[in-house]
C-alpha cells in the first residue's frame, strides 16, 4: 500500500511534458496563437476579414452575382444604383455589381499566381547569394539592383510591350518586377544566419550547401518573407489595376477592376458610380492586405516590436 502511495506521489511531482506530440500539433498551436493575436488587434482583424471576404466572393461568384457580368443591355445603359442594379450599370448596360464580383476572381488570380512565382524566386536568389557570397553574391545582387533601379510599373510596362497585352502576360510582368525586394530580404536574413552556431555545426557534419540552405536557412527566412509577400499584395493589386487601366492587362470583356475604371472615366462626371465602385474596391482590398501584413509582422517578427 505504501509503495503504491509513493509511486502516485512521485508521478504527481513529475513535470508534465508539454512538448507537442507531432508537427501537426505544433502547427495547430502556432496557428491558434496567430489567430488569437489577430483577434486582439482590430485593424489587423479588419484586414483579415476583408481578405477572407475577397476569397469567399471569388469562390461563390456565380451565386453572389445578380446578373451576367458580360451580358449587354443597351436599354439599361448608365442606370444609377437602385433595386434592380445595386451598383448601377455601365455604358453597355452591364451590371456593375456582378462585374465587381467576377472581377474579384481576376484580382485573386493575379495575387495568388504572382505570389507563387515571386516567393520561390526571391528565396532562391537571396539565400544562395547570402550563403555563398563572393562572385555569386555580386552577380545576383547586381542583377537585383538593376531591377530595383526601375519603378515597378515602368518595368512592367516594358515587359508587357515585349510580351503583348493579356492577363497571363500581365502576371508574368508583375512577377518579374516583384521578386527583387524578396531576394534582398532573404539575403539579409541569410547573412545573419550564415555564421550561426547551428549552421557551422551542420557544415562540420558534412552537410551539402543545398541541404543547409533548404533544411536550415530557408525555414528561418520564411516568416520575414511571408510578411513581405503579404504587404507586396497591395502593390500587386495596384500594378495590375494600372495595367488594366492602360488596356495592357485583362482584355475585354473580362471584368477587371482597372479596366472598369478606364472604360467608365468618360462618363465619370455624370455617372460617378462607374469609377467610384471599382476604385473603392481596389482601395479597400489594398488597404486590407497592408493591415494584414502589419499584423503578421508584429506576430512573426518579434524584432519589429
Amino acid at each position: 500500500m505504501n509503495a503504491n502511495l509513493s509511486s502516485i506521489e512521485s508521478a504527481a511531482k513529475r513535470p508534465v511534458d508539454r512538448t507537442p506530440g507531432s508537427s501537426f500539433d505544433a502547427f495547430c498551436k502556432s496557428s491558434l496563437r496567430v489567430l488569437r493575436h489577430l483577434l486582439r488587434n482590430p485593424m489587423t482583424l479588419a484586414g483579415l476579414l476583408v481578405a477572407l471576404l475577397l476569397v469567399v466572393v471569388a469562390a461563390f461568384a456565380p451565386w453572389i452575382a445578380t446578373h451576367d457580368p458580360v451580358a449587354q443591355n443597351l436599354a439599361n445603359a448608365l442606370q444609377a444604383p437602385g433595386a434592380a442594379h445595386w451598383f448601377g450599370t455601365d455604358e453597355y448596360g452591364r451590371d456593375i455589381f456582378s462585374r465587381l464580383v467576377y472581377g474579384s476572381r481576376i484580382t485573386l488570380y493575379i495575387i495568388g499566381l504572382v505570389t507563387v512565382i515571386v516567393g520561390p524566386i526571391g528565396l532562391f536568389i537571396g539565400t544562395v547569394s547570402g550563403y555563398f557570397g563572393g562572385a555569386v553574391d555580386t552577380v545576383f545582387m547586381r542583377l537585383t539592383d538593376i531591377f530595383i533601379s526601375f519603378p515597378s510599373l515602368v518595368l512592367a510596362l516594358a515587359f508587357i510591350a515585349a510580351l503583348g497585352p493579356g492577363l497571363e502576360h500581365a502576371v508574368v510582368a508583375i512577377a518579374l518586377t516583384s521578386w527583387p525586394p524578396i531576394a534582398r530580404l532573404a539575403r539579409a536574413e541569410t547573412l545573419s544566419l550564415r555564421n550561426a552556431d547551428f549552421v557551422v555545426a551542420v557544415e562540420l557534419q558534412g552537410a551539402s550547401p543545398a541541404r543547409i540552405i533548404l533544411r536550415h536557412i530557408v525555414p528561418m527566412c520564411l516568416s520575414s518573407v511571408i510578411i513581405r509577400l503579404t504587404m507586396n499584395m497591395a502593390g500587386i493589386i495596384l500594378t495590375a489595376a494600372a495595367l488594366g487601366f492602360l488596356g495592357l492587362g485583362a482584355q475585354a470583356p473580362l471584368p477587371e477592376w482597372g479596366a472598369m475604371i478606364s472604360t467608365g472615366r468618360r462618363y465619370m462626371l455624370e455617372c460617378w458610380w462607374l469609377v467610384a465602385v471599382p476604385g473603392a474596391a481596389i482601395m479597400l482590398v489594398s488597404l486590407a492586405f497592408n493591415l494584414l501584413g502589419d499584423g503578421l509582422r508584429d506576430i512573426l517578427d518579434p524584432r519589429s516590436e
